[in-house]
């Protein structure tokens, strides 16, 4: 009956809220047009997320892949209101903002929030720091009310960061986190969670649409599906581990042969991650599938593996990779698992994951979400996949 009752949501269109987001540019793009690109990734070595506060506990948080994050939405925090462009993150809980206060030079390329021009801004007098993987975030909780399209969320804990180290030329202002509130790194109820309780949405249902951009344009909606963005029915997956958002998958296969994922294996939907991370080794067998002559190109030392370029004309002759989830094919085309960048060089999406897991794990980014619409249903902790129109 509760499957039901979700799938009424999707005619019942005045009971889901959307935001539109846009695609900027990427970090790598940026990065490469200042030519600065290579002194990045030499100066940013791998290390496990985590967070520490004044009492010293630390609690895991996953390693977010900024480098290729391209999708922003805007929020507004505050009153009277302030505007800030944020990453909507499926990996993370919580949301974190820069301060007036900030003393890093990145500091002066975002907004930062005024809390003393806030008259509902309170409580600033907790610590905080949070080790991500390219860089270091120190500040401290506040709370205030915070917009998200037409929903409000009053008395919301956030993190303002005082310090932000290595994060220059980043696309966005913060992290909006989806997950779940067990994930929380500064212990703090998230803002999809809070707008439930407070009687904001009626079902604890968001999804993303993250396809072409043109007519509709990318969106995230909560309390709701509209069918508009998708076509066929939706394919509900269980989660496996639903802290991290994981799925279980069948295998990965190439031209009815499996290249990756032969016995069955773990996968994590994540809108913070834009390409798709694996094992090192499988990731190198399909790269060597996808790159004629096995060509490689290392640019730098880069946390995320080797970018391996692939010659723009073979786009067209190159095989679907098949993704089968729950006995359901979910086909990419090579035009969608090679991309150009802006100097005009194709190169494969399939990166290196370096965390570290006692089994075979996948991280399912950007690039398959813009074709496939996703839809996370946190009362039977369950994610729906349906072909994006």
């Amino acid at each position: 009956m509760k499957w039901l009752g979700l799938l009424g949501l999707v005619s019942l269109s005045e009971c889901i809220v959307i935001i539109p987001l846009r695609k900027v540019k990427t970090m790598q793009e940026i990065l490469s047009e200042k030519n600065l690109l290579n002194n990045f990734l030499e100066e940013h070595a791998y290390r496990l997320s985590q967070i520490s506060t004044r009492n010293s506990n630390i609690t895991p948080v996953p390693m977010r892949n900024f480098l290729d994050l391209s999708y922003v939405g805007n929020i507004i925090i505050g009153t009277p209101p302030q505007e800030f462009w944020v990453i909507f993150e499926t990996g993370l809980s919580d949301l974190c903002v820069p301060s007036i206060s900030c003393s890093s030079p990145s500091h002066y390329e975002h907004n930062a929030f005024k809390y003393y021009e806030s008259s509902t801004s309170r409580d600033m007098n907790t610590p905080l720091s949070i080790i991500y993987g390219t860089g270091i975030m120190k500040g401290f909780l506040a709370y205030d009310s915070i917009q998200t399209g037409d929903l409000v969320s009053t008395d919301q804990p956030f993190g303002l960061s005082l310090e932000l180290n290595k994060f220059d030329n980043t696309p966005f202002d913060g992290l909006l986190g989806l997950n779940y509130p067990r994930m929380s790194a500064i212990g703090a109820i998230p803002i999809f969670d809070n707008l439930k309780k407070q009687g904001a949405i009626s079902e604890p249902v968001f999804a993303f649409y993250l396809s072409k951009c043109r007519v509709n344009g990318c969106v995230v909606m909560f309390g709701g599906v509209d069918k508009d963005y998708y076509q066929g029915g939706l394919n509900w997956v269980p989660l496996d581990k639903i802290a991290h958002r994981r799925i279980n998958m069948d295998h990965v296969s190439m031209k009815r042969k499996v290249i990756a994922c032969s016995g069955g294996c773990h996968v994590i939907v994540d809108t913070g991650t834009s390409v798709i991370l694996g094992p090192t080794r499988l990731v190198n067998n399909i790269q060597k599938l996808i790159t004629p002559g096995h060509r490689v190109l290392k640019l730098g030392v880069i946390p995320q593996g080797h970018s391996h370029t692939v010659s723009c004309f073979v786009i067209n002759t190159l095989p679907s990779i098949l993704f089968t989830i729950n006995g359901i094919n979910y086909p990419m085309a090579a035009r969608a698992y090679i991309l150009k960048d802006s100097r005009g060089h194709c190169f494969g999406t399939f990166k290196e994951n370096r965390v570290s897991t006692s089994t075979e794990t996948w991280i399912l980014g950007d690039i398959f979400l813009r074709l496939y619409f996703s839809v996370y249903d946190r009362r039977n902790d369950r994610i729906g996949l349906a072909p994006a129109v």
